[in-house]
């Protein structure tokens, strides 16, 4: 079942939520912006519900939060329905908006349409992801590039995999660590920093030319 994180200060709404949505979606509801932020510390969702006027830290800031370390598709509720606000969100890293009061059946629909932009691999099924020359393998954790290929060790994998399916987006150590670890950062690179040396290790194996993991300095790394 996939997992749904709501972040708005009325209860109301998680309760409609939970009677039309709950028997499709699992519910996780915080009701202020930090408490939101904490629960997508403590666990991964596929989909958040982010209320545009929180009380303290607004929907805005925990947008701009999150989007320093998710990709997660995020709906923005809001009761404002100018256009130049609504660009603004959008433009901040919202995936899509609904405007309050808004029709349930508008919301399930966006819902959908974002997690179907945003798939979540069936469970047990293999997954095979490519960019350039090279495609990692899930069933057996491996890197082929033509007639060649490196096994990988579980984080080595999920980091290249995330790489693999954002190229070219910029991924601080903070990023990868809470995406991939799926615990808080406290700062200690030496974890990240050894998993990309092996990782850039293990590509020079099979592609001695070129380096895919570029370093942005001062921001984090990409995939060019």
């Amino acid at each position: 079942m996939e997992r749904l994180l709501l972040i708005d200060d009325n209860p109301d709404i998680g309760a409609m939520l939970d009677t039309v949505l709950g028997d499709t979606y699992a519910i996780t509801k915080a009701y202020s912006g930090t408490e939101g932020l904490l629960q997508v510390q403590q666990q991964a969702f596929d989909l958040i519900l982010l209320d545009r006027m929180l009380p303290g830290k607004n929907g805005e800031e925990v947008l701009h939060d999150l989007r320093q370390t998710l990709t997660t598709p995020i709906i923005m509720l809001t009761a404002i329905s100018d256009k130049d606000d609504v660009a603004r969100l959008l433009m901040a890293g919202a995936t899509d908006y609904v405007t309050k009061p808004f029709n349930i059946k508008e919301l399930k629909a966006r819902i959908v349409v974002a997690l179907r932009k945003n798939p979540t691999p069936a469970a047990g099924a293999p997954t095979v992801v490519s960019f350039g020359p090279f495609t990692l393998a899930e069933k057996d954790y491996t890197l082929h590039c033509q007639d060649k290929s490196v096994a990988l060790k579980k984080k080595e994998f999920d980091i290249l995999k995330l790489l693999f399916q954002h190229p070219g987006q910029v991924f601080s150590k903070e990023a990868l660590y809470t995406q991939v670890w799926h615990e808080p950062y406290y700062g200690d690179e030496n974890t990240i920093n050894v998993h990309l040396t092996n990782l850039r290790k293990k590509i020079r194996q099979l592609d001695p030319d070129h380096e895919h993991i570029a370093t942005v300095w001062g921001i984090g790394v990409k995939l060019v």
